[in-house]
């Protein structure tokens, strides 16, 4: 998965942590649980605050 893959992101976020819930989360912890998904494969540097915006409110979405 690439930063650019929102949803994916989003849907396997939900997928590996059901209970949590993503508006309770820092940018900055948010960010490092992207980095570990096992199909995460782009660079740390190249997300923003917009991208992991976008990436909460689509898992937040996830959860409904």
């Amino acid at each position: 998965m690439k930063w650019n893959e929102i949803q994916k992101i989003a849907e396997a976020l939900y997928d590996k942590y059901p209970d949590i819930n993503p508006i309770s989360l820092s940018f900055e912890k948010m960010h490092q649980m992207i980095c570990e998904l096992e199909d995460f494969d782009d660079d740390p540097e190249k997300s923003n605050e917009h991208i992991l915006e976008a990436v909460l409110m689509a898992w937040f979405d996830e959860r409904e």
